[in-house]
């Protein structure tokens, strides 16, 4: 099934997020829109909402990530959710078991949404269409396909820093072919209407045909891709997906490739600069541009949170008018029954 027809319901509210790819501005928007509201949560004495009480959310990572594991967990029991943190390396798929067999176990334990990260492009969409009805699944990280709400929250911290996305110049630098956060990221980009999407890195790293499949203007020039640019992110090197040798030495990318006080000096004065984490420093940029007044990264962090649980609330709330339409079609079968009954016993 396509996972753009997969994520919405009938009236296109989101079920599941699996992806940033073809889900319209409206959905993406409503999602910036909701996660601002939520901001102000970790500024309150409080700092929950009941909007997920009750309900109960299953971290299935099948690949380490604290930092994304962490915040979405955190984002679970701001919404007032009950939390399980499922340890995959100890679980039954590490004893043989299938990936549909765990799910079917968790589903017996009433879960009622699945956060996954998995090595293999495809396994979040794979959940979701095996789910019971009324579980939402979201996309953590598949492979080299997405990581949706990655994407979401660099586009909320864009959207705080620069306003409206239409005169924006956006360039991505770094591993474009193994990163499901670039593909997210373009993917939202365009659909918010950004005026440019440039990537930039060697040509080793860059997906064949990326112009045509991703719809950006593609660079192997750092200072001619950076030039004039609104927002600069970088991505890391991803080592664990490179099988070959992709680039001669961390060294060697640096010196053409890497974000220093000079190379940056090509984009607009108020540019801002962005990063996924983790950060290798001296490789992607110098710790100057790290930790200098452009960089927005532990913005990104903070940000991720408001925005894990506007995702989250959203299914939730799609989830629960779904569970109140079939409690009502049931409670109109019943009623409809119940009739006829009484009218076969008038008439008997």
């Amino acid at each position: 099934m396509d996972p753009r027809l997969l994520q919405l319901d009938d009236e296109g509210r989101l079920k599941h997020f699996l992806t940033t790819d073809g889900l319209d501005r409206a959905v993406l928007t409503e999602i910036l829109d909701r996660a601002e509201g939520f901001l102000g949560v970790a500024r309150q004495a409080v700092k929950k909402v009941p909007l997920c009480r009750g309900k109960i959310i299953a971290n299935v990572f099948f690949e380490n990530s604290t930092r994304t594991r962490t915040t979405f967990e955190l984002a679970a029991k701001r919404l007032s959710a009950d939390v399980l943190n499922v340890n995959i390396s100890t679980s039954a798929t590490a004893k043989g078991e299938t990936l549909l067999d765990t799910l079917r176990n968790l589903e017996a334990m009433n879960v009622d949404m699945f956060v996954v990260r998995h090595a293999d492009s495809g396994a979040a969409q794979f959940i979701a269409e095996h789910a019971a009805p009324f579980v939402s699944v979201i996309n953590a990280g598949d492979g080299s396909y997405a990581h949706p709400t990655q994407g979401m929250l660099d586009m909320f911290t864009i959207r705080r820093h620069k306003g409206a996305f239409e005169p924006l110049t956006a360039v991505i630098v770094g591993d474009v072919l193994h990163s499901r956060v670039a593909r997210s990221q373009i993917g939202a980009l365009r659909t918010l209407g950004a005026a440019e999407v440039r990537v930039v890195a060697p040509r080793t790293l860059i997906p064949a045909e990326a112009e045509a499949a991703l719809g950006v203007r593609v660079f192997a020039d750092l200072a001619s891709g950076v030039r004039d640019a609104d927002v600069i992110i970088l991505l890391r090197l991803q080592h664990e997906r490179m099988n070959g040798a992709f680039l001669p030495s961390e060294h060697e990318y640096f010196h053409l490739f890497g974000l220093t006080e000079q190379r940056i000096e090509q984009a607009k004065p108020d540019a801002i600069v962005m990063h996924p984490g983790p950060i290798n420093r001296g490789v992607e940029m110098d710790s100057g541009i790290a930790d200098g007044p452009r960089s927005v990264i532990l913005e990104q962090v903070s940000n991720g949170l408001a925005v894990r649980m506007a995702v989250m609330s959203m299914c939730i709330g799609t989830q629960n008018l779904a569970l109140a339409n079939a409690a009502r079609g049931t409670e109109a079968v019943e009623t409809a029954t119940e009739s006829e009954q009484d009218g076969a016993l008038t008439h008997g």
